[in-house]
């Protein structure tokens, strides 16, 4: 069993959504139920399953249910039919205060409006899960000061939250989120108001972290870039429906559908494709077919870093693995096939 599991989510807004959730569960699409009914299908029959220590990442258009999904994990919301799960146990049965427990101790909450509060300070405001938590207030100082650090806002303790930049409140908000050492952290459009290029710097900071601390992380955008950024596996919604669940590189190399294509159409693939994806693996031993002579990159490397590599051999390129054991062969064509595309 995964660590969270989403099975058959179906959300339907409205007054009196049982008609139209019967016809969601019979395939009606969600402009046939809006005009029968007028109900709203938020969710249809979505399924997902998210392993521990990963980044999973739900992307999607506006409309396209990425943001009610993410509510239904802290249940903002709940569904109108299935079941939400973590580490096995169904959140929808607890009561509001068991729920409002497991909240404080699993999840973290990042959000796209910071939702910094005015009147506290950087300190305060990085602190306040512990205080609603009662722990007393020397540590919980210290552990906020420790994330106020680390997010690199070291001298701001002090500060206001209008007397910070966009950037600066968003570090902020994730240093909230930490201090109380989530298991998961759920982050909704968590870096959308954000300029180009700080939000660049808070995905490298989100990705630095993580490989540290090996959070569960559920993300929410409607970049793709920035899905294929941050993202271990990625899953695509559309009007409520899963389109598709891979990694960045399965979404790249084999789109299901027209509205996927139209996703990754203008995407850099040097940027998201890695040497195992291309690699045509060894079947034999380890050492078989792999000359000692030629080059070697690592398996997970992208072939913006594997390009020089390959332009600068004929021959062929042995992929290692993290033990530097070969696990494959990639040639110098198919690594300028794949970019040209």
């Amino acid at each position: 069993m995964s660590y969270l599991e989403i099975r058959n989510i179906y959300k339907i807004f409205g007054p009196h959504p049982q008609r139209a959730l019967e016809m969601a569960m019979a395939g009606d699409d969600k402009d046939s139920i809006l005009a029968k009914t007028g109900h709203t299908v938020g969710l249809s029959n979505v399924s997902l399953s998210v392993e521990r220590g990963e980044t999973f990442v739900v992307m999607g258009l506006s409309g396209s249910g990425k943001s009610t999904l993410i509510r239904h994990l802290n249940r903002l919301i709940d569904p109108t039919s299935g079941e939400v799960l973590f580490d096995g146990t169904d959140i929808l049965s607890m009561s509001i205060p068991d729920l409002n427990t497991f909240r404080r101790a699993k999840l973290g909450m990042v959000f796209q409006r910071f939702g910094l509060l005015p009147h506290r300070t950087v300190l305060e405001n990085v602190a306040y899960g512990l205080e609603i938590q009662r722990i007393n207030r020397t540590i919980r100082h210290q552990r906020a000061r420790n994330w106020i650090t680390r997010v690199g806002l070291g001298g701001y303790e002090d500060s206001f939250p209008d007397q910070l930049s966009g950037g600066m409140q968003q570090r902020v908000g994730l240093a909230r989120a930490l201090t109380t050492d989530p298991e998961v952290l759920l982050m909704d459009e968590a870096f959308s108001a954000l300029d180009p290029l700080i939000r660049a710097d808070m995905q490298d900071e989100l990705m630095a972290l993580q490989t540290e601390l090996h959070k569960t992380i559920v993300f929410i955008t409607h970049d793709l870039d920035e899905a294929l950024k941050l993202g271990d596996r990625i899953a695509i919604l559309k009007d409520g429906m899963l389109v598709q669940v891979g990694r960045p590189e399965d979404i790249i190399l084999s789109p299901v559908d027209d509205y996927v294509r139209a996703f990754t159409r203008d995407v850099n693939r040097s940027r998201v494709l890695r040497a195992r994806s291309l690699m045509t693996p060894l079947s034999l031993p380890c050492g078989q077919a792999v000359d000692a002579i030629w080059p070697q990159v690592q398996s997970d490397m992208r072939l913006e870093d594997i390009l020089p590599v390959a332009l600068a051999t004929n021959g062929s390129i042995a992929v290692m693995d993290q033990h530097e054991q070969p696990v494959g062969i990639l040639t110098r064509q198919q690594v300028i096939d794949a970019i040209s595309v």
